[in-house]
């Protein structure tokens, strides 16, 4: 049966990362954690479980993950996030994989719990990633919403079930991410020598909330739905209205 190792990048996950590695017992047969030296009771709690919990500066979404692939002990990865867990049915999806002479390159899809509702549309669901694949040949790149290249054309196949992803349990908590994701992606934008206009700022927010909301049926999640799409549309407009600061200086 191919080995598999499950990496997890933390900072400040007592809230979930317990929930997390309950979910992948089972499966895995080596887990890395790299911790970016929480402050809460993390590394704690990660080392109830049988863990590889190493303490590392944090250098980005992408640069971390990227070492903490270098950690594992197989070359086959499951790369979780610390707030995600293996729902029942994607668990045995992954034991039926295991089951073959060899992994493949796997994905499946994302449901995201919001302050308490489970969102289905909003182009939050399903969200499909990659999340099993050979080291050897794949890194994560990007500021942020990191994306995983793979150097093959390998076949992706889809698992069944969901990866159960407890996003945000306060709105404060989700306010204060896109403060700082609107950052990022205004600086990589700047970076990349784009540039902005007032059409765009005002216009791009009206496009994205009518998108979510209307076309991808954010408005069959309810009072959660709405909130989502109105502070995507607040991330749209903080993302222009920082880059055109950026290039005022």
């Amino acid at each position: 049966m191919p080995q598999l190792s499950v990496v997890i990048i933390t900072f400040n996950e007592e809230k979930n990362i317990g929930r997390c590695l309950e979910s992948i017992q089972g499966i895995a047969d080596d887990v890395v954690i790299v911790d970016s030296f929480s402050t809460d009771a993390t590394e704690s709690i990660s080392k109830k479980h049988t863990v590889n919990f190493i303490s590392n500066k944090w250098e980005g979404y992408s640069a971390t993950k990227n070492f903490a692939n270098a950690q594992a002990k197989y070359d086959w990865v499951l790369s979780l996030d610390a707030d995600e867990a293996l729902s029942e049915e994607l668990k045995k999806s992954i034991l039926k994989a295991k089951e073959g002479a060899e992994l493949k390159t796997y994905k499946f899809h994302r449901l995201t719990n919001y302050c308490g509702s489970w969102i289905k549309h909003c182009g939050w669901y399903p969200d499909t990633k990659i999340r099993i694949f050979d080291r050897r040949i794949t890194k994560w790149e990007g500021i942020i919403h990191e994306k995983l290249v793979i150097d093959s054309k390998q076949e992706v196949v889809l698992l069944n079930g969901d990866c159960l992803h407890y996003s945000y349990y306060t709105l404060e908590q989700h306010l204060l991410q896109i403060e700082n994701f609107s950052t990022l992606a205004a600086q990589n934008l700047f970076e990349k020598g784009k540039k902005t206009s007032l059409l765009q700022m005002w216009f791009s927010p009206v496009v994205k909330f009518t998108s979510d909301y209307f076309l991808k049926l954010g408005i069959l999640d309810g009072s959660a739905g709405f909130t989502i799409c109105k502070i995507s549309a607040k991330h749209t407009y903080l993302k222009y209205s920082k880059l055109a600061k950026l290039h005022k200086k």
